[in-house]
């Protein structure tokens, strides 16, 4: 086959039909920089995960004698001492932890007025109104419930809570936002195989004199169809490529610059350069290889070679 024949058709190709070229590349490039976007939040999400359940911990809060009239679990009264070795004997017994950490009131209270001594409310606490807690580490933050299943029904424990309820809403929320971008990147997929359709359609309709002439001579199905094949995988390579740009002048202007968030979140573990490197080669293969297949099928109606 004479690449330069080929290349001459698409370039006319491409002449012919530039406004809806430029529509396939533009739904092309939003589809895949939504696709690439996606993949990024969903490794966002893992890594956040993996960062935060590593320093999240279960809280055990033993009742006080302010909660004898307040909390059902407390109706026998506070704590006593001797409750208290045992919870903690039998934390250290457990093989799924791996550290614990007895907070006294007076510390929880110096820890509330840290974190929140600007608010109305907080003048109003006193030590005494805080609860005592063993803090305790799980080598598998996963199997919390264990330790809830252990010591919830306990007498002078008052309630056990799991930090990573706290996250979990965040992760919950990016999650869907992760799949609203799924579904916009989908509806984006579907107008850009209807715009390559199309484009192929008018393009074989208007080139159908010059193909009609190629079978005459004897031009196989393969040559004929090439040009057309060619111009959706390379407007779908522009596309492509420009998906990419955005990614990385997403991870650029979001991170690193502009809003600067890996600066002023700094308890954030963001993802990395590589793990938007890594994305980009799928981002150009699909970039160019659907078009290309969209284009073969389309031909395989609309152009009988």
């Amino acid at each position: 086959m004479r690449a330069q024949f080929v290349l001459s058709e698409i370039g006319v190709g491409l002449r012919r039909n530039l406004t809806m070229t430029f529509a396939v590349i533009v739904s092309v490039a939003l589809s895949l920089a939504l696709f690439g976007g996606a993949l990024l939040m969903r490794d966002q999400v893992s890594v956040m995960k993996d960062y935060w359940y590593d320093k999240v911990n279960v809280s055990i809060f033993l009742c006080n004698k302010n909660d004898a009239a307040t909390a059902p679990k407390c109706v026998k009264g506070a704590v006593t001492g001797e409750q208290k070795k045992q919870i903690e004997t039998d934390l250290k017994k457990m093989d799924i932890v791996e550290k614990v950490h007895y907070e006294t009131a007076d510390e929880a209270y110096k820890h509330y007025k840290e974190k929140y001594g600007d608010s109305p409310i907080a003048g109003s606490i006193t030590p005494d109104q805080m609860p005592e807690s063993f803090r305790v580490k799980l080598e598998d933050p996963e199997k919390y419930k264990v330790v809830a299943t252990a010591f919830a029904g306990r007498d002078g424990v008052e309630s056990v809570q799991d930090q990573r309820d706290i996250l979990q809403n965040l992760f919950d929320l990016m999650n869907g936002m992760n799949w609203v971008a799924i579904w916009v990147m989908l509806l984006m997929l579907v107008i850009a195989l209807m715009l390559i359709v199309n484009t192929v359609r008018v393009s074989a309709f208007s080139r159908r004199r010059e193909t009609g002439i190629m079978r005459l001579v004897g031009a196989s199905s393969f040559y004929i169809q090439m040009p057309f094949i060619m111009e959706a995988a390379f407007a779908g390579l522009i596309g492509g490529t420009v998906a990419c740009v955005m990614l990385l002048l997403g991870r650029y202007f979001l991170i690193d610059n502009g809003l600067a968030l890996a600066e002023k979140m700094q308890l954030v573990n963001f993802i990395g350069w590589d793990a938007v490197l890594a994305k980009l080669p799928l981002v150009l293969a699909i970039g160019l290889l659907m078009p290309a297949v969209a284009a073969f099928l389309a031909l395989r109606k609309y152009l009988r070679v």
